[in-house]
């Protein structure tokens, strides 16, 4: 996990990211003021950090892009008869797998999707 509070991955070309940086930027975090932005189809996150989530999100689902094309070629049922341990891998292996923007925080919380009310409660913002 890297020292600044929020480790944030995001792509470049989704709206919902922009918005999500946008809304941090207005906040005071930005890359290099408490925010460390990570490309997630270049850099997903580890194994390590998506277990992590895992365990504060309690529903590996909720992880999941299921509107993107990485999703929607594996398709809904193999994606459900993968083990946790499998899905995990899967999802490290491809960020575009990923429900983005998705965001660790220094206190080990994860931020999958941005919904503004609870990154405001989860950051303190």
């Amino acid at each position: 996990m890297s020292t600044a509070p929020l480790r944030l991955y995001s792509y470049p070309k989704c709206s919902t990211c922009r918005r999500a940086l946008q809304w941090l930027a207005e906040r005071g975090l930005t890359p290099g003021t408490g925010l460390e932005l990570v490309d997630i189809t270049t850099d997903p996150p580890s194994l390590a950090e998506l277990r992590q989530a895992l365990a504060a999100l309690g529903d590996r689902k909720r992880l999941f892009n299921t509107s993107g094309q990485s999703y929607r070629s594996l398709g809904a049922a193999a994606v459900a008869a993968l083990s946790d341990e499998q899905a995990l891998e899967a999802l490290a292996a491809d960020g575009k797998l990923i429900k983005r923007p998705f965001a660790l925080t220094a206190n080990r919380q994860a931020l999958v999707g941005f919904k503004p009310e609870e990154w405001s409660v989860a950051l303190g913002l």
